[in-house]
């Protein structure tokens, strides 16, 4: 291997760690999040998640984490990401706007007491914002997960997880390093 490319994976790396590092200073928002979303779950609530891009990944992640099992055997809980169902999302967009394509799934679904939880790197993206504006009209309760500082989303969520490094993958490394804590603070309280 080449000094270049070495030196390139290492500074790569120094930026992934530079993201997580930032992960600490939200260690309380964190557990006030695992307490939001152990309390949904436990009450028998829905979880609902939704993001665009690789954040919509991020959404699917989270839902299959809490739908399936993390790191027990346990009963599957209701998660569902508003970002995979392809269909529906494209009639939505069609006939309605791209900007309402998780807005109309909150409406759908979504019932008070239920939580939203929402992914946008940037804090740009005018569909999470409407379905985090949807949700709270609602009477759901809402967690966004946001870079950079936070967008037009901050201030929209009940609570607000903001990563506030530059670069979008190294946003979404720490987004997912935050939703394995999350499991880790929640599956505990669930009912095998």
């Amino acid at each position: 291997m080449s000094l270049d490319k070495l030196m390139s994976i290492q500074g790569s790396l120094n930026d992934s760690l530079a993201a997580i590092r930032l992960v600490f200073a939200l260690e309380p928002l964190i557990l006030k999040a695992g307490d939001l979303l152990r309390e949904t779950l436990t009450k028998d609530h829905k979880v609902l998640v939704c993001g665009n891009g690789g954040s919509a990944s991020d959404s699917s992640h989270l839902a299959t984490e809490l739908a399936c099992r993390f790191l027990t055997d346990r009963r599957p809980y209701p998660a569902i990401s508003l970002s995979a169902e392809g269909s529906l999302m494209t009639a939505i967009g069609n006939d309605y706007s791209f900007d309402e394509i998780f807005a109309r799934q909150v409406m759908a679904f979504g019932q008070p007491s239920d939580l939203l939880i929402a992914f946008s790197t940037s804090g740009k993206s005018k569909n999470v914002t409407l379905a985090l504006e949807t949700a709270k009209n609602l009477g759901l309760k809402t967690i966004a997960f946001l870079g950079k500082d936070g967008g037009d989303c901050l201030g929209t969520a009940d609570l607000e997880l903001v990563v506030p490094h530059p670069l979008t993958a190294k946003i979404q490394e720490a987004h997912k390093v935050i939703i394995h804590l999350l499991c880790e603070l929640v599956e505990p309280y669930l009912a095998q």
